[in-house]
């Protein structure tokens, strides 16, 4: 396992381009695929892309909200308490990493933003605490955590499908969470990868010979400010709790009202949001503190911000040629009612290469795939699920994802990849057999 580790390593860390060229390379790639495969001439290929570029900013403001509203919930007092103390737990590298994995898996369940920001700030504490630690090591672990995110509680496909107004609601309606997240086997299978992936990290984790102690200047951090004394008029309003606990208390309200209405399992993206955002100016205490913590999250933002119109564009050209639905077609072509969800499983996982973006496999494969499983009579929860798995699967090697997670631990893409591919081979294993039983 360690020989195939290493093997992997050196191919990431050779080939493995940053990730905004790769995002430029993919663009060049969907571009000659949609012009040697479709009947679209140069300039028409040319506009669906530029049409495409700004097609997902609310979506794109959705997925920034997210990294955000998550970073800003991980860096609150009581979760750093809680971080501490897992750190505390591990005394080895390979316990690190399985600390590492276990932790964020399950923060990814709950958010998937939040997921990323906690993977990062438990490898930086597990860094000061654990001696003889590989730091790349720990953080991919940490990254790997996020294989289960589209199954969890900040899905995207899944919360779509439960919003009013979404993409396919005129032809199958809302699709409860019930069916989709909280379903018994999506459960199982989320589960089942929660609890074998820290068993896969001590099998992978390198040899001591192959350790590589973190450079203690990656770990530094800048001191908090200390409250004035002597506040001034605006300085006791910013560091009031009473207007937090105000402001929080109208969050709560507005919350309970909803969950009362609507039902406690009944989540959008939107309200995923809200509630992450609530929690984290309630738990800062005051509203500089929250402030504070937002501008320093917003920095793990910077490569969605830059790159999500590229992938727009190229989501662009999957829709505006049919290069998309050609792909998902050639999928369904030799699927049956029975094979249907795991051949739409590899075929999301192809397309996320393409797009990353949940929001975006439902725009290129919902319109597609969902009519094409009525027909052939696939259980629609199950084939929905389908599509966030190959997502979530192939987000391994993508490292779209993995921007606000190297951020902070100021690593990149080459550092981490070749571990968390092994992730994608055994996770991938696990939910396409899962996707092949009947549910």
């Amino acid at each position: 396992m360690q020989a195939l580790v290493r093997i992997f390593v050196n191919i990431m860390q050779k080939y493995l381009p940053d990730a905004f060229l790769f995002a430029v390379i993919l663009t060049f790639a969907s571009f000659l695929a949609a012009w040697a495969a479709t009947p679209k001439s140069f300039m028409e290929i040319v506009q669906a892309w530029g049409n495409g570029l700004w097609g997902i900013l609310t979506f794109a403001m959705q997925m920034t909200l997210i990294v955000v509203t998550g970073h800003t919930m991980a860096t609150t007092k009581p979760v750093k308490r809680l971080l501490s103390y897992l750190a505390s737990i591990p005394k080895d590298n390979a316990g690190a990493a399985m600390m590492c994995i276990f932790a964020a898996s399950i923060a990814s369940f709950i958010n998937w933003g939040f997921g990323l920001i906690v993977a990062a700030l438990l490898a930086r504490e597990l860094a000061r605490k654990v001696q003889n630690m590989d730091y790349a090591f720990v953080v991919a672990a940490g990254y790997g955590g996020f294989i289960i995110w589209h199954s969890g509680l900040s899905g995207s496909v899944p919360l779509a499908m439960a919003t009013k107004g979404h993409l396919m609601e005129k032809a199958i309606g809302i699709i409860s969470t019930t069916d989709t997240i909280f379903c018994l086997p999506n459960l199982l299978i989320t589960a089942a990868i929660i609890i074998t992936l820290p068993l896969l990290m001590k099998l992978i984790a390198p040899a001591k010979a192959d350790i590589k102690v973190v450079d203690p200047a990656l770990l530094v951090e800048a001191a908090e400010p200390e409250e004035p004394k002597n506040k001034t008029f605006a300085q006791k309003l910013e560091y009031s709790r009473i207007i937090t606990a105000l402001l929080g208390a109208m969050g709560v309200i507005y919350l309970a009202h909803y969950f009362y209405t609507f039902g406690a399992l009944n989540l959008s993206l939107n309200i995923v949001i809200f509630v992450f955002m609530w929690l984290g100016i309630i738990m800062h205490g005051t509203p500089i503190a929250y402030v504070r913590a937002v501008n320093e999250a917003i920095k793990g933002a910077g490569g969605i911000a830059v790159q999500f119109p590229l992938y727009g564009g190229i989501q662009g050209i999957m829709l505006g040629t049919g290069l998309g639905a050609m792909i998902t077609n050639w999928f369904i072509s030799f699927s049956t009612d029975a094979t249907f969800p795991f051949f739409t499983y590899i075929a999301s996982g192809v397309l996320n290469f393409f797009v990353p973006s949940g929001g975006g496999h439902w725009v290129v494969m919902g319109p597609v795939i969902i009519p094409a499983a009525v027909t052939i009579g696939a259980p629609v929860a199950k084939v929905a699920m389908a599509i966030a798995y190959g997502d979530q699967w192939t987000n391994m090697v993508q490292p779209f994802w993995a921007l606000p997670l190297l951020g902070i631990a100021k690593l990149g893409p080459r550092d981490i990849m070749g571990y968390t591919t092994m992730v994608m081979i055994w996770a991938g294993i696990v939910m396409g057999v899962g996707l092949l039983l009947p549910w």
